[in-house]
């Protein structure tokens, strides 16, 4: 079931949030100093791609609380808003609403990307 919600979910969302943050990745990786945040972003580009079976966990520190509010500050939430809007398109249907669901785990993570683990 894993195997098929996440080949559904990459062909109606997954790719275009995956190359979302892979772009975003790509543009911060520019300068030295935007590294940690496109690292974030790729490991975040990947679980896009197939969420399915994973979980997120959040913590962290002080440390990261600075780096969540820069990046909220430049990119969290235009990235926060695209998937809040994929999400409610796909909850349109009942047949969306696992995918949707996905969609706002997604939204809450780019809000949030650092002192986050992907358990799966």
């Amino acid at each position: 079931m894993k195997f098929i919600g996440n080949l559904l979910w990459f062909i109606f969302g997954g790719l275009i949030m995956g190359a979302s943050w892979f772009l975003a990745g790509l543009i911060w990786c520019v300068t030295i100093i935007g590294i940690p945040w496109g690292v974030q972003c790729f490991k975040f580009a990947k679980l896009c791609l197939f969420p399915f079976g994973k979980e997120v966990r959040y913590g962290g520190g002080a440390g990261s609380l600075i780096l969540n509010i820069i990046w909220i500050a430049i990119t969290g939430v235009p990235m926060a808003i695209e998937s809040l809007i994929i999400g409610l398109i796909l909850c349109v249907t009942i047949v969306g609403i696992p995918f949707g669901k996905q969609c706002f785990k997604m939204a809450k993570l780019a809000l949030m990307p650092f002192g986050t683990e992907i358990i799966g």
